[in-house]
């Protein structure tokens, strides 16, 4: 019994060419449909991984674009500070040096600054300014200080806010004390 298993029921009689013809086109047509079946899960399997693969990328690429966002504002940053650096170096004053003491507030802390008559009403009339460099203290002009306002202001020493009256008194009583104004080298 060397055959297939139609050679096999045609011989025996129990099926026709006919019927064989038929049997065998509807088993290769399911065959047919089986592999287009496979084929359409594979794609399935295929583009849910493709799906993966482009959601990863894509988060990717907007973990990259942040970073060197980041990146950027850090470069602009040092190079925002260094600018700032260099307009203070340039327009520092130098032999400012004197016998009146300059008192200012730093935060919470109240600085001293030794002077001479000419900076230290330069720094009362506010033609001249003090910037913070680390620890140290730079008396740069009020021009300079403009440009180092547009870019960190935090350098400069605040000014002072009040104008010598006090601002709760009435507007009567604040032109009346206007009148006998403090000088500003008043020592107690």
């Amino acid at each position: 019994m060397a055959g297939s298993l139609f050679d096999q029921l045609k011989k025996s009689g129990l099926v026709d060419d006919k019927k064989a013809r038929k049997a065998k086109q509807e088993q290769h047509l399911q065959n047919k449909k089986n592999r287009a079946n496979k084929a359409k899960k594979g794609e399935a399997v295929v583009s849910e991984a493709a799906q993966l693969a482009a959601k990863a990328a894509a988060e990717k690429a907007e973990r990259d674009r942040l970073l060197n966002l980041q990146r950027q504002q850090e470069q602009a940053q040092k190079a925002q500070q260094a600018e700032v650096k260099q307009i203070i170096e340039s327009n520092k004053i130098s032999g400012y040096e004197g016998e009146l003491a300059y008192n200012f507030a730093d935060g919470n802390s109240v600085k001293t600054l030794s002077v001479n008559q000419k900076i230290h009403k330069g720094l009362s009339n506010e033609s001249i300014r003090i910037a913070r460099v680390g620890s140290a203290y730079v008396l740069i002009s009020a021009e300079a200080a403009q440009k180092i306002e547009q870019r960190d202001d935090s350098v400069l020493i605040p000014l002072a806010e009040s104008s010598g009256i006090d601002d709760s008194l009435s507007k009567e009583d604040q032109e009346y004390y206007a009148k006998f104004a403090i000088p500003d080298d008043l020592v107690w």
